[in-house]
């Protein structure tokens, strides 16, 4: 079985799934971490996908803890930031050399001034009050019958060792001596670092699931199912792309038996637009976060790759047609190799003639139809490649309708089954006047 779900990057760009700032990116929608913690670990997340069905349902199954028991972000961000420095200005192993750094900067701080102590004890009192806190959350929050369960009374035990307990327990607010200060430095930043490092990544880890969590209450999403990848199954209901405002949802059933969805419609019906959805939701869908519809299950795949917004290469000359030509043969490279893929194809062959674009659509799409491991989706306005298909038992046809309110085109963005008969292109362009114009 594979151990990663890869992509290549010009589908991480054509679906938009990462960056922080990105217009209308993916990540973006879910980018409401507190901490910088946080951040890098939503941030690994997205860059490294699941491929194995049990830690996909199981990441799931702790964002729905997150969600049901709706939990606030229960840390100070000030207080972890400072721990976070604290930790990171390492002390000596030796104790009566961290005492004698500790009397030096405490003497310089009353002569001169010197910040060094100042920032250290600030460091030391946000340590002590993240440590009860987080010791007050593990203690009232019950994570039992989700992973985060074992990471929980994992934090508890730490939190409850002797050294740690009393470092807990210590009044901050008292005017600490420096023998007290150099015993906390030498235990926190020395023997007990790995543990306080542990703590630090609970905090993340808390953090990311409540951000997460939030946007799938907020949002109504679902959080799809993951089968093992020979059941070769994608099943979704009313799947809409979550950054597209007001979309309208689609359900959609690919198998073994019906592997190969061909979509037409006219231009700005939605076929892209639904393209896009189901990648996205299956990528997120094997990072184990929730997406954008009403029901999902779905087989592991090993990755997803899709050529919807191809544009030419002037540097190495490639044309558009050549760049199109180019994406299909590494697709077709991939799924030669028996990897179990999404494969998703936006109007084929756009940058050649008609007669080409239809010879070339129709030998791709059988092509690609008999590779029953994979999974394929391949849009057109070129009809006429449907019909040539329809003898086709394991291709399945939807369309994008269009819907004329006397000469203007309204579009429901809802696939229907079968294949499009829609030909308004000729009405449109004497709709907006453009032969008009050119015969003034």
């Amino acid at each position: 079985m594979s151990t990663s779900f890869t992509m290549d990057k010009q589908t991480l760009e054509e679906l938009n799934l990462l960056g922080k700032f990105r217009n209308g990116s993916v990540y973006g929608l879910f980018g409401n971490t507190r901490t910088r913690g946080g951040e890098r670990l939503l941030d690994d997340m997205f860059r490294r996908p699941l491929a194995d069905a049990d830690a996909i349902n199981d990441r799931s199954a702790v964002f729905q803890h997150f969600q049901r028991a709706d939990l606030k972000f229960p840390f100070d961000v000030q207080q972890v930031i400072l721990m976070r420095e604290y930790l990171d200005t390492r002390t000596g192993k030796y104790p009566v050399l961290v005492y004698a750094n500790t009397v030096v900067k405490r003497m310089l701080s009353s002569l001169v001034g010197d910040e060094q102590f100042k920032r250290n004890i600030q460091g030391l009192q946000a340590t002590i009050l993240l440590l009860n806190k987080c010791f007050d959350f593990v203690q009232k929050n019950d994570f039992q019958g989700c992973s985060f369960g074992m990471r929980s009374t994992e934090i508890k035990k730490i939190l409850s060792e002797k050294a740690i307990e009393k470092i807990r327990n210590t009044n901050i607010y008292k005017d600490l001596t420096s023998r007290t200060i150099a015993f906390f430095d030498t235990v926190l930043k020395g023997k007990l670092y790995p543990q306080m490092e542990s703590i630090l990544s609970f905090v993340y880890e808390t953090d990311v699931n409540i951000a997460v969590s939030e946007v799938a209450g907020r949002r109504g999403f679902c959080y799809a199912k993951a089968l093992p990848e020979k059941a070769n199954i994608f099943s979704v209901t009313d799947v809409f792309h979550p950054c597209v405002s007001n979309a309208v949802g689609n359900s959609i059933e690919l198998g073994r038996d019906q592997n190969v969805l061909f979509l037409t419609g006219a231009n700005m019906a939605g076929k892209s637009t639904l393209m896009k959805a189901i990648g996205v939701s299956l990528y997120l869908a094997h990072m184990g976060f929730p997406v954008a519809a009403g029901r999902m299950e779905f087989s592991v795949r090993e990755g997803l790759y899709s050529s919807i917004n191809v544009a030419d290469n002037i540097g190495m000359g490639y044309s558009h047609f050549y760049a199109e030509v180019v994406r299909v043969k590494r697709a077709a490279e991939a799924a030669a190799k028996g990897r179990r893929l999404l494969l998703m194809f936006d109007e084929l062959f756009k940058g050649t003639n008609v007669k080409d674009a239809f010879d070339g659509t129709l030998a791709v799409t059988e092509g690609f139809s008999e590779y029953r491991n994979c999974l394929f989706i391949v849009s057109t306005h070129i009809i006429e490649v449907g019909e040539a298909l329809k003898g086709r038992s394991n291709i399945r046809f939807g369309y994008m309708p269009t819907v004329m309110d006397g000469l203007h085109p309204l579009y429901t963005y809802k696939m229907k089954e079968g294949i499009t008969e829609d030909r308004q292109g000729m009405m449109i362009i004497r709709d907006e006047g453009i032969l008009d114009l050119l015969n003034s």
